[in-house]
């Protein structure tokens, strides 16, 4: 099966230069792989690093040494040396992301900030397939053209669902995309998993239901505590 993203002895530290310059070691000789179809689960206790691995693979945080290579454009772009343009151009083609909170611009309608994720597609077919995902993702016609400042917190992540997958992006990370969503909800999303997947979408994600992981998750990537700071 094709690789689509894999690692190799990636490091992360961060640096708290308000105490000092302690270094705090959150990820260590980290080496894993993900093939198109596969989802990969990332697994430890709360605290250990998996949401910061995560980030590092999108290009949010920057590694500290090793390697995080994705597959774009028929190349592997390696996201912890690549100039910040190409990353930009791999999350926009390449590399989809689903975190755990909307962070959006103030005052922009709900099928805008979805149909604005659709990189590459016209903006009439944009729409349409963003109100299609938000219809699916229970989100009611009338509130498509409000801003969703004010929705709550299941509906604001599932316009965060919506703008991660209408843009079909080969690779996709989440971060535990079914917190804040009822059963009903939250089927829907383990649909789209499904889906995702069958199209040949290579997925790593946190799921702390572990139903949810049971049900679309094909293996596990434990992620150990660090206890050492320098």
């Amino acid at each position: 099966m094709t690789v689509m993203l894999e690692t190799a002895q990636l490091d992360k530290q961060f640096v708290l230069h308000l105490q000092g310059g302690v270094r705090i070691r959150v990820l260590h000789d980290v080496n894993f792989a993900v093939s198109a179809g596969e989802c990969v689960a990332l697994v430890g206790p709360s605290g250990a690093g998996k949401s910061t691995l995560l980030r590092s693979l999108y290009g949010n945080y920057r590694a500290d040494n090793g390697h995080i290579r994705i597959r774009h454009a028929g190349d592997m772009v390696d996201i912890a040396t690549a100039a910040p343009r190409d990353v930009v151009q791999v999350r926009e083609h390449t590399l989809g992301y689903v975190s755990q909170f909307l962070r959006v611009v103030p005052r922009v309608a709900a099928l805008d900030i979805v149909a604005d994720a659709a990189h590459d597609t016209m903006p009439e077919e944009a729409r349409r397939r963003a109100a299609a995902l938000l219809r699916r993702l229970n989100i009611p016609p009338h509130l498509h053209g409000l801003p969703p400042a004010t929705f709550s917190g299941g509906e604001q992540q599932r316009i965060n669902l919506a703008r991660g997958f209408i843009g079909a992006h080969p690779i996709l990370l989440l971060d535990e995309p079914t917190a804040s969503l009822d059963n009903a909800n939250r089927d829907i999303v383990i649909a789209m998993i499904r889906e995702a997947k069958a199209a040949g979408t290579a997925i790593v994600g946190i799921f702390h239901d572990t139903m949810v992981r049971d049900a679309i998750a094909d293996r596990l990537y434990p992620v150990t505590a660090l206890q050492e700071a320098a």
